[in-house]
């Protein structure tokens, strides 16, 4: 159930640039992290590129992006994380063009007793159904 923030930016970006990486991240989230799609939460933050610094200074000809995504804890390996923020900054890449110097990718492990989901906590989803899926 993860929920993902990609800051931009770009505040016109094309609305089906938009939909892309939503759709993106979606899947390799599913792919990668084994996340069920049906619960993921994609919130795009379009932001004026001269707010974006790099080194203090703005980046011209790129666009800036920060991804971030929030987990539950214990649920992934360094692998299948590893996986993920390499294939989540070539989408970005590819949707986005060019990237300054540095673009980042974040995972956020919170403990299922904090993190939740339609009033539940992932600690007490597991509880009633221990196959549940994060």
């Amino acid at each position: 159930m993860p929920f993902v923030r990609i800051t931009i930016a770009d505040p016109d970006l094309a609305p089906d640039t938009q939909a892309g990486l939503a759709a993106d991240i979606t899947a390799l989230l599913e792919k990668d992290l084994l996340k069920e799609p049906e619960v993921t939460v994609v919130h795009l933050n379009l932001v004026p590129a001269d707010r974006w610094f790099v080194g203090a200074t703005r980046p011209t000809g790129v666009t800036g992006a920060h991804l971030e995504v929030s987990i539950t804890a214990g649920t992934n390996t360094s692998q299948e994380k590893a996986a993920f923020i390499d294939h989540a900054y070539d989408a970005l890449n590819t949707r986005l063009g060019a990237l300054p110097g540095a673009a980042y990718v974040a995972l956020y492990e919170l403990d299922g007793e904090s993190y939740g989901y339609n009033g539940i906590t992932q600690l007490a989803r597991r509880r009633i159904d221990p196959t549940e899926k994060d």
